[in-house]
């Protein structure tokens, strides 16, 4: 598939990422350009979460390497807001729903101090306007529901407003009536910054992605259409 005048951002060449014995990734090349909504889908243990660490160079590979872009420059680091998996707060850490979405802008603070700017206070407001949770804004993470902490954990990967947002399973334990809330925010930030979301459920996703990747150990990009074929129980 040829993309003719856009912005490659992010480059994979012929990577394998393997775990001891057991290989996750095998010969995977891809390309990403500015502006793109990478739906990525694929079996249990196909390699998907992998590709987003490769991605993120959280994990380095065996063989092959990623290579970021801005311009036609090679550069070291993107921005990237990220919501994994599996998040790895400690549940019993005395942290706030406030104080963790804010940890997002850590990189942007004003001085040593840690204050934060207005527009950075206002933006951390609007953010929790959007993810709803202002109203438990004060409360410890230990005390949310699945639903809620993966709000907050949403909030904490777009308040930088990064160039690239990478979401794995964004669906994850968030109340039925909120999930069509997660999609008008992919469908936005899509318009403005390059996006890459790993989903069991392709419905509503597939129809707003530009590119479709299935993954299993190797990458296959397809027509949007075959998401429907090719289900993660197979």
């Amino acid at each position: 598939m040829h993309y003719l005048n856009r912005q490659l951002l992010i480059k994979a060449e012929d990577i394998t990422v393997r775990y001891g014995a057991k290989t996750a990734l095998e010969h995977v090349s891809f390309d990403i350009f500015k502006g793109d909504l990478v739906a990525i889908t694929g079996p249990n243990g196909g390699g998907k979460s992998s590709l987003i660490k490769s991605i993120l160079k959280l994990v380095t590979p065996c063989i092959g390497k990623i290579t970021y872009f801005e311009g036609e420059k090679e550069v070291n680091a993107l921005s990237f807001g990220y919501l994994p998996q599996k998040n790895n707060i400690d549940s019993r850490f005395p942290i706030t729903v406030r104080e963790v979405i804010a940890s997002g802008l850590y990189e942007n603070k004003d001085n040593l101090t840690g204050k934060f700017s207005k527009e950075n206070l206002d933006r951390l407001d609007d953010i929790m306007d959007l993810m709803g949770v202002k109203c438990f804004q004060d409360n410890v993470i230990g005390s949310l529901s699945g639903g809620q902490l993966q709000r907050t954990l949403l909030g904490r990967a777009l308040i930088s407003n990064p160039e690239v947002i990478v979401l794995d399973e964004p669906l994850s334990y968030v109340d039925v009536k909120f999930v069509n809330q997660i999609y008008e925010i992919i469908e936005k930030q899509s318009q403005r910054a390059t996006v890459i979301v790993v989903s069991h459920e392709m419905t509503v996703l597939s129809k707003l992605a530009n590119r479709h990747w299935i993954i299993d150990k190797e990458l296959e990009e397809c027509h949007a259409s075959k998401h429907y074929v090719r289900m993660d129980c197979e």
